[in-house]
């Protein structure tokens, strides 16, 4: 199947120093699967640095670099760290800016902390003409003027699990939407109705590995190569073919992201 389709796995951090297996053996043999791009995204200072490591190694392998909202208020305590993160983004192969936004479901940090940095890091995405990769948990209502005051050019919503009210929200504005291994899982029909009906020219696809692992691979390490899975899954909740599927999403994330 995967010998003659291409996937792109457009949220991926098997860079962290925690991933638990080994990166370029895992990334080798997603790349024999049929997954031919894939897009490092930082969280922290150190891992965006890492992602940006990872692609220097590999023609099929971009950075997207960015500060977590779970780590809003560690990094906005110290003095060097704007400077620092600034430095990173005139890197070889950095596409984007992400994963950023705000989390209320866990608030590691504080929501005017997490809203500072948003805004922050909205006004690089600007000033450097870069897509941005969103987290949204909980935190809509307060995104969404944010968002709008910015304007970034481009962007996708990651990990999408909200209903068809945000969806519409979302392609209102253009931005992209990914869809992960959670879509094999969900219990929720809000859910899975709104995955139904995203455009197939707005719609990329990612794994978010380690993390968020599809079935039948629950509580295993999540890999790249999972997002042929997710995309397998999609083909047949969607009725779409597989073929169209991958070939669509994967056109999607290089035009968004403006990679060969």
């Amino acid at each position: 199947m995967s010998d003659t389709l291409e996937f792109f796995d457009t949220h991926s951090h098997i860079h962290f120093p925690n991933y638990g297996l080994d990166a370029d053996e895992v990334w080798q043999e997603s790349q024999a699967k049929g997954v031919t791009r894939m897009l490092a995204v930082g969280c922290r200072l150190d891992d965006s640095q890492g992602a940006i490591d990872l692609a220097a190694k590999y023609d099929s392998i971009w950075a997207v670099i960015g500060i977590h909202p779970h780590e809003a208020a560690d990094f906005l305590s110290k003095p060097t760290a704007k400077a620092d993160f600034e430095k990173l983004i005139g890197a070889e192969k950095v596409v984007g800016i992400g994963e950023i936004g705000l989390d209320y479901y866990y608030e590691h940090s504080p929501r005017e902390k997490q809203m500072e940095l948003l805004e922050w890091q909205l006004e690089l995405a600007n000033k450097y003409d870069l897509p941005v990769v969103f987290h949204v948990r909980d935190a809509f209502d307060d995104f969404w003027p944010i968002f709008d005051k910015y304007k970034p050019a481009n962007g996708l919503i990651h990990s999408f699990t909200a209903n068809s009210k945000v969806l519409e929200q979302i392609l209102e504005r253009g931005l992209y939407v990914a869809l992960n291994g959670i879509m094999t899982f969900s219990k929720q029909n809000e859910q899975l109705d709104a995955a139904k009906a995203i455009p197939l020219d707005k719609l990329v696809l990612e794994t978010d590995a380690p993390y968020l692992t599809p079935k039948p691979f629950r509580g295993k390490i999540c890999k790249p190569e999972h997002v042929i899975i997710t995309a397998e899954f999609l083909a047949e909740l969607r009725q779409e073919p597989l073929e169209e599927l991958a070939r669509k999403t994967t056109q999607n994330a290089r035009v968004l992201f403006n990679v060969k």
